[in-house]
């Protein structure tokens, strides 16, 4: 959802995380980044995070995302 939000194609992301397209394919599919490890997950959010996400609420708690207009 962030990366559609923000119009990153799937190369965008891969190249901006350090990460390859199918690592991001694979946790984009599997939904709740349960197959991804914690270092997968970290460069994505900090990617989208550089790139203007800002996350909202909990996993628990109506989680979501902003977009930062700074």
């Amino acid at each position: 959802m962030a990366r559609a939000a923000l119009g990153l194609s799937l190369q965008d992301l891969a190249s901006s995380a350090g990460l390859s397209e199918k690592t991001i394919r694979r946790v984009e599919a599997d939904g709740n980044g349960a197959s991804a490890s914690i270092k997968t997950i970290d460069a994505i959010k900090a990617a989208l995070e550089a790139a203007g996400i800002e996350f909202i609420g909990t996993p628990d708690d109506r989680p979501g995302i902003r977009i930062n207009t700074k």
